[in-house]
């Protein structure tokens, strides 16, 4: 029986369906390991929907940002090892995500889990016999940095980057339909960039343009003022229960967030832990607020200025440079805060 496949929303069906029409199914033998499982209960918004903060709880997992991501490398190159690679890129994902980096005081480059990927596909019994069984290395899988279709750098574009593009505008924040999402993904091809390198791009300007809209919007969202408030504020909390015993490093990856919340729901910041769940608007200052608990620093600046026939999008459009510059721009230097102490 296909667990996964069963548990997901005709959304989401649907949205794989254009990813690759063509579902590969080969590739559920290694999404219904127990590893991968356990990525169904942990939200891409690292933690945001649980706040009234923000409008949107659609629950997206981090399995199936993983599995699209796939879908996507398998669409565009048929090859395993890659297809694979993006299936595992987040395997070491812990419970809210990259709350867990700012834990770890990592909110800048926000990839203080991933060394942990090797070792859990190696630990995985049925992982290993399935790469043992199609003959694949797990040097071949653990690191999707080795293929520029399913990884590269900022600002290029890659499957991961793609896939958290198009599923945030559809689901979270409703910012393109089902009909736009078809448009932009059906007009990307391989090209090569500047530096010789292949990667994902655009063959039509106005669609490369209109995503890079789209992205900017999201740019913004992933590290402004309510987004930065709350993974910090998620981390504090994770670190002053695992100080005092009540939660471990090693329940953030085998608890389910739920099992997770319900911890903090009957620990002593509760109180405190509702105040942020039931808000509807953080307050700013440019100054150090003071006798309240407030977040003070920048975070990981995620931007796309993708390719359109083998050029970056900003030489070729003075529009799409201008939204780019406009993203770049935005401003992380105030106190941000509510009203409680946290003690």
């Amino acid at each position: 029986m296909n667990k996964y496949w069963n548990s997901l929303s005709k959304e989401i069906k649907d949205y794989f369906k254009i990813l690759e029409p063509d579902f590969p199914v080969w590739l559920n033998d290694y999404i219904n390991t127990k590893e991968l499982l356990k990525q169904q209960y942990i939200s891409i918004t690292c933690g945001t929907i649980y706040t009234d903060l923000f409008e949107s709880h659609f629950f997206y997992s981090s399995l199936d940002h993983a599995v699209a991501v796939a879908l996507i490398v398998w669409h565009f190159t048929h090859d395993k090892k890659e297809t694979l690679s993006g299936l595992f890129h987040d395997i070491a994902t812990p419970a809210f995500k990259h709350c867990v980096d700012y834990l770890n005081g990592d909110y800048l480059n926000q990839e203080s889990t991933e060394a942990l990927t090797t070792e859990i596909i190696k630990n995985s019994k049925e992982i290993m016999a399935l790469l043992k069984r199609d003959n694949i290395k797990v040097s071949e899988v653990d690191n999707y940095h080795l293929y520029p279709v399913a990884d590269n750098d900022t600002p290029k574009l890659s499957a991961d980057r793609l896939e958290y593009s198009l599923s945030n505008a559809l689901f979270t924040y409703e910012l393109l339909n089902l009909q736009s999402i078809k448009e932009i993904y059906n007009d990307i091809e391989i090209q090569n960039n500047e530096e010789k390198e292949i990667e994902l791009g655009f063959k039509t300007k106005k669609i490369a343009r209109n995503f890079v809209k789209v992205t900017s919007r999201l740019s913004i969202i992933y590290r402004d003022d309510r987004t930065r408030f709350s993974m910090q504020f998620i981390a504090d909390i994770l670190k002053k229960l695992s100080n005092e015993g009540k939660i471990s490093k090693k329940d953030l990856y085998e608890l389910k967030e739920r099992e997770v919340i319900d911890i903090i729901e009957s620990s002593k910041y509760n109180d405190i832990f509702q105040i942020w769940k039931n808000a509807k608007k953080l307050k700013i200052s440019k100054e150090k607020p003071k006798n309240v608990y407030y977040v003070h620093h920048k975070a990981k600046v995620r931007y796309i200025n993708p390719l359109f026939k083998g050029k970056r999008i900003s030489e070729c459009c003075k529009i799409a440079n201008k939204m780019i510059e406009n993203n770049l721009a935005y401003n992380m230097d105030n106190y941000v805060y509510l009203d409680f102490k946290f003690d």
